[in-house]
């Protein structure tokens, strides 16, 4: 057993008595995403192939600043978050250009509603 990584290992039992002392929910995929968000990924062993299911039901987490005893890590731990810098200039224009594009699509396809409703108001 690795000091770098915990286990679950009756999945059914943590999410119903231990997820709901912590979180609002449940729901051990909430938890194992909440986990992707902070870096924390599943350890997958050779001898599973990442393919066969284990027998026994143990799912083992693990996160490089996760380390028994190193507590100081901890704070290191953090959420992935999309920097804004990240967002290109012409991305941002880009969207500008395709929402003012479906923005003049929906005028003409109101005028051509309305259109149709004075044509069946007239048709009636």
């Amino acid at each position: 057993q690795s000091s770098s990584s915990f286990h679950v290992f009756d999945q059914g039992q943590f999410a119903k008595e231990v997820l709901p002392k912590y979180f609002k929910h449940s729901n051990m995929a909430s938890f194992v995403r909440q986990l992707n968000m902070y870096g924390f990924r599943k350890v997958v062993h050779i001898e599973q192939g990442g393919l066969v299911k284990p027998e026994k039901d143990d799912t083992e987490f693990q996160h490089p600043y996760f380390i028994r005893g190193q507590e100081h890590l901890l704070e290191s731990i953090k959420r992935k978050v999309t920097s804004v810098s990240n967002i290109k200039n012409e991305d941002i224009k880009v969207r500008q250009d395709n929402v003012t594009k479906l923005l003049s699509d929906i005028q003409v396809m109101k005028g051509k509603q309305e259109s149709m409703d004075s044509k069946l108001v007239a048709m009636k």
